[in-house]
């Protein structure tokens, strides 16, 4: 056979799964020292270490002596290690995690040798549109992958393009996938037999030339003793996938192009109920993410001292390890569920301390009667905020103009009011500190003892003097300033900061109130806003809610009627569909016998503010949910399940909210989830019937049919991920985490996924599921029993779904407020700004300190070319690839520069402030 076949030796490691992490290693340490004795033993073995150098980091934790062993195999380019820190789930992570983590992979493999220049994606559940391109900004050539690629492919290696036009050169792995040449030794006998049959119909996917891959491995294989021998006996050689790989120049000439993401289930399942199930781990693991990339890191880089790598490290390589396509997608057993959630919140704790160190420093120069407020987006912002204030007087800026407020809530000031026995009163006393609060003043009249109390005071209490004063005390009372929470409009600088504070009437530049049947303009002249820019108010009862922007009608059914600015209307949005599901973590599937449950049994509307600034309702809706599955009667190979008759009592609340100046409601859906198999989803009917979907992720915008391709068995369902919004016919959803949606009825109406609720990692019987997915595993946790709360808000729009990508930057980013730390005689500082990022479609994605620079990532959120203008006082700039290795300079103009971008381009940018 002339040496047709390369065999590739490689094991597929799964980090964690069907046993929790620490589990699997013990079996990794094994496997590892196995790999090295063989290949020690046998120098013409090669090996493959499945594209991550998790599994190396693993074992050398276990084995730190073997560091030079396994540093010596990789030198010599017989072990294959890296580029990826970790196999991850493409579409669960955002796409700052997937460049982190080829930069911490690359990073770490380059120390014992070098990674493999392939990214090798070997088991993912399909793959996102813009890999190609971040593949090739990291400095790779090659991709390599299975699942996802749709039926026009019929060759072994096709040009993956992705959105911006980059081609990369992939090797498909047909007939088998990464384990396609796993049956070739399975014993010596029949070699040869074998062997021609491999060439044979690889031959039918490579062409007549050329050698032929053969992936010889499975998931947690280990070397094979004396396969160097077998594999000589058929006239093949052995290499790794590198090196068959590298055979090719890169070059994409002549073969056939595939666009964009790859989830076809033609030849292969992509799994895609992984999207929806245990959707608490995807909450968190997008509000960590959010909370690293767009608090912790650009306000560090900007606004703090010196930049604490090691923290943001630390956090990176959680989220990093989180990202696992067998982790944060939710497929394992529930051991490792709750390992991957701990390591999330870890992540998120280390972004939130960072955060929390910067803006301490910021508010230390903010009174301590004021709030600091800061924009974690690029671009000059005005957002209603929430602030705890003392007193009654109004709120002003910096400047002692006024800030547009509405009253929320009043605390309490009587706190306590009881006959006591003062000596026991004295005994809540800390120091100055009483209920939470610090001491201002004491009084003694006619048997009442009486304490002033204060979040903040500079007054001196004597705690000596109080106790001579006790005597004949009978009565205790607590009394508290006056503190009210109230919703500010503020507007602050890009990447920036500002302050507001209450101020006597007689201090206040402009008129002291807001009426609440005027617009804010009109009564705010004088403030910061400029005339034409001060949003009108918002109003609202229990019937309509209006900001001017956004019109919203609440049915008595509870759901919404929206109208925006320009007409478009959405009629009967919020409706909660109640489905059974008695699939797995891999596949939804309905029972034989589905029940569906839409009508509530009782609904109730709450106003709970009604303007100018922030005006909500909650609406109250009671369903009678099956409370699980059950096997009914049918034969013994095939039971019959369907919908228990016994229900449970569910109470869905829905938080309706409009904000001055938005164009969309913010939904808070919140549910206590005592059922078991089924699917809860929010159905929005859309204003036109739509042909296509599209969907925001991982540095694109992905547009996607009604319909998605079948073949290989598993039922293709057009159920997609959206990571921050999703917009069809009209409406678009903002989301907070990355949701699972599908268009239905003819493309009448859009489904999210609130909930999937299921008890099996795998089931042998999927009836969308040809064959096990893993092993039958029960995953009561799975179950996600419990108070659910989801938040996301809805938009209208006219036009192209561009209008969309900055309201879902504003909705996602909240403006953080601080409380002021420093002395309550402080004035207010001036508002700072960081660095401004504008352009059409332009979204900063990452923004960092990186060896003395400040490193700054944007992507062009638009089909056609744009320009990102940066500016902020800089000084110095130049572009690097993903890996921070720099390129060209960029020119300066007074302190502003202009970046051309393509269409989809990722652009790192490196530069240096005044």
């Amino acid at each position: 056979m002339s040496k047709e076949i390369v065999v590739v030796p490689h094991t597929h490691w799964d980090r964690e799964w069907y046993e929790p992490f620490q589990r699997f290693r013990l079996r990794l340490v094994a496997l590892m020292d196995e790999v090295l004795d063989t290949m020690e033993r046998e120098p013409a073995y090669h090996f493959t270490l499945d594209g991550q150098l998790a599994c190396v980091d693993d074992y050398l934790e276990v084995r730190p002596e073997n560091r030079d062993r396994l540093a010596a195999l990789v030198e010599s380019g017989r072990l294959a290690v890296g580029p990826w820190q970790i196999l991850l789930d493409e579409f669960l992570c955002s796409g700052e995690n997937i460049i982190r983590n080829l930069e911490l992979g690359m990073a770490r493999a380059d120390k014992l040798g070098g990674a493999m220049p392939v990214g090798y994606l070997p088991d993912m559940f399909g793959h996102t549109a813009q890999m190609p391109q971040i593949l090739r900004k990291a400095g790779l050539l090659h991709a390599c992958v299975y699942r996802g690629v749709p039926s026009s492919v019929t060759t072994d290696a096709f040009a993956w393009v992705a959105p911006d036009g980059t081609a990369l050169r992939t090797q498909y792995l047909p007939a088998g996938g990464y384990g396609n040449g796993a049956h070739l030794f399975s014993d010596t006998e029949g070699l040869k037999e074998r062997a021609e049959s491999f060439v044979t119909t690889m031959r039918g996917w490579h062409g007549p030339e050329g050698p032929l891959l053969a992936m010889y491995g499975t998931d947690h294989s280990a070397p094979v003793r004396g396969l160097p021998d077998m594999v000589a006996a058929i006239d093949a050689r052995m290499d790794t996938l590198s090196g068959y790989i590298g055979a090719y120049s890169g070059d994409v000439e002549g073969l056939p192009e595939v666009h964009g993401e790859l989830r076809s289930h033609a030849r292969a399942n992509i799994l895609p109920g992984v999207i929806s199930i245990r959707a608490h781990v995807k909450q968190a693991m997008s509000r960590a993410e959010r909370m690293v990339e767009r608090y912790a890191e650009p306000l560090a880089a900007l606004w703090g001292e010196e930049w604490p790598g090691r923290f943001l490290d630390m956090a990176w390589w959680r989220l990093v390890d989180a990202s696992g396509h067998d982790s944060v997608t939710g497929c394992g057993v529930d051991d490792t569920a709750q390992q991957v959630a701990a390591r999330i919140a870890e992540a998120e704790h280390l972004g939130q301390a960072v955060r929390d160190m910067v803006t301490a420093r910021l508010a230390r120069s903010v009174p301590s009667d004021a709030a600091l407020v800061v924009n974690p987006t690029p671009a000059a912002r005005q957002g209603v905020v929430v602030v705890d204030v003392a007193g009654s007087d109004p709120l002003i800026d910096p400047a002692g103009r006024p800030v547009p407020t509405q009253p929320l809530e009043y605390a309490s000031t009587l706190l306590l009011d009881e006959t006591m026995d003062p000596a026991t009163a004295l005994t809540f006393v800390h120091g100055t500190e009483l209920y939470g609060q610090q001491i201002t003043a004491w009084s003694v009249e006619d048997g009442t003892l009486t304490f002033k109390v204060a979040r903040e005071t500079s007054e001196l209490v004597d705690m000596d003097e109080l106790r001579r004063s006790i005597d004949g005390v009978t009565r205790v009372r607590i009394e508290a300033e006056p503190r009210r929470t109230v919703a500010a409009l503020v507007g602050v600088p890009p990447l920036g900061h500002t302050s507001v504070r209450p101020a006597p009437r007689d201090q206040v530049y402009g008129p002291p109130s807001v009426p609440e049947d005027h617009s804010l303009r009109e009564h705010h002249p004088a403030c910061w806003l400029s005339s034409d820019s001060a949003p009108l108010p918002v109003r609202g009862d229990e019937e309509v809610l209006d900001n001017g922007l956004l019109r919203v009608l609440i049915a008595r059914d509870g759901t919404l009627t929206l109208v925006g600015e320009d007409g478009t209307t959405v009629t009967g949005a919020g409706r909660i569909v109640d489905r059974g599901d008695v699939g797995d973590t891999y596949n939804y599937a309905p029972p034989l016998a589905d029940q569906e449950v839409v009508e509530a049994e009782m609904v109730t509307i709450e106003p709970v503010t009604s303007g100018p600034l922030i005006a909500a309702v909650d609406v109250r809706r009671v369903y009678n949910w099956p409370a699980s599955a059950e096997i009914s009667a049918g034969s013994p190979e095939i039971p019959a399940i369907t919908r228990s008759s016994r229900v449970e009592e569910i109470v869905v609340n829905t938080r309706v909210e409009l904000r001055a100046g938005e164009p969309f409601v913010r939904l808070r859906v919140e549910f206590d989830n005592r059922c078991e198999d089924h699917r809860v989803r929010l159905h929005i009917p859309l204003p036109q019937t739509a042909t296509e979907s599209h969907a925001e992720g991982q540095f694109a915008v992905v547009t996607r049919g009604l319909t998605s391709e079948g073949g290989c068995g598993e039922e293709p369902l057009p159920t997609f991920p959206a990571s921050s919004w999703v917009a069809a016919g009209g409406v678009a959803a903002l989301l907070e985490h990355v949701t699972e949606y599908e268009v239905i009825d003819g493309g009448t109406e859009l489904a999210l996924t609130l909930l999937r609720s299921v008890g099996y990692l795998s089931r042998n019987r999927n009836v969308l599921r040809p064959e096990p997915a893993g092993p039958q595993l029960p995953t009561p946790a799975a179950q996600s029993r419990g108070l659910r709360t989801v938040e996301l808000a809805l938009m209208p729009y006219g036009g192209s779904w561009e209008e969309v990508v900055p309201a879902a930057e504003s909705f996602r980013h909240d403006l953080l407020v601080v409380p002021g730390q420093g002395e309550p005689f402080l004035p207010l500082p001036e508002a700072g700004a960081g660095i401004s990022v504008t352009g059409h479609g332009v979204t900063m994605t990452s923004l960092r300190e990186r060896d003395g620079w400040h490193e700054l990532r944007v992507v062009a959120l638009t089909p056609n070319p744009t320009e990102a203008v940066i500016s902020g006082d800089l000084v110095a700039a130049r572009h690097a690839d993903l890996r921070g290795r720099p390129g060209d300079p960029v020119e300066i103009t007074e302190g502003e520069m202009r970046l051309p971008l393509d269409a989809w381009e990722i652009a790192t940018i490196q530069f240096r402030k005044l």
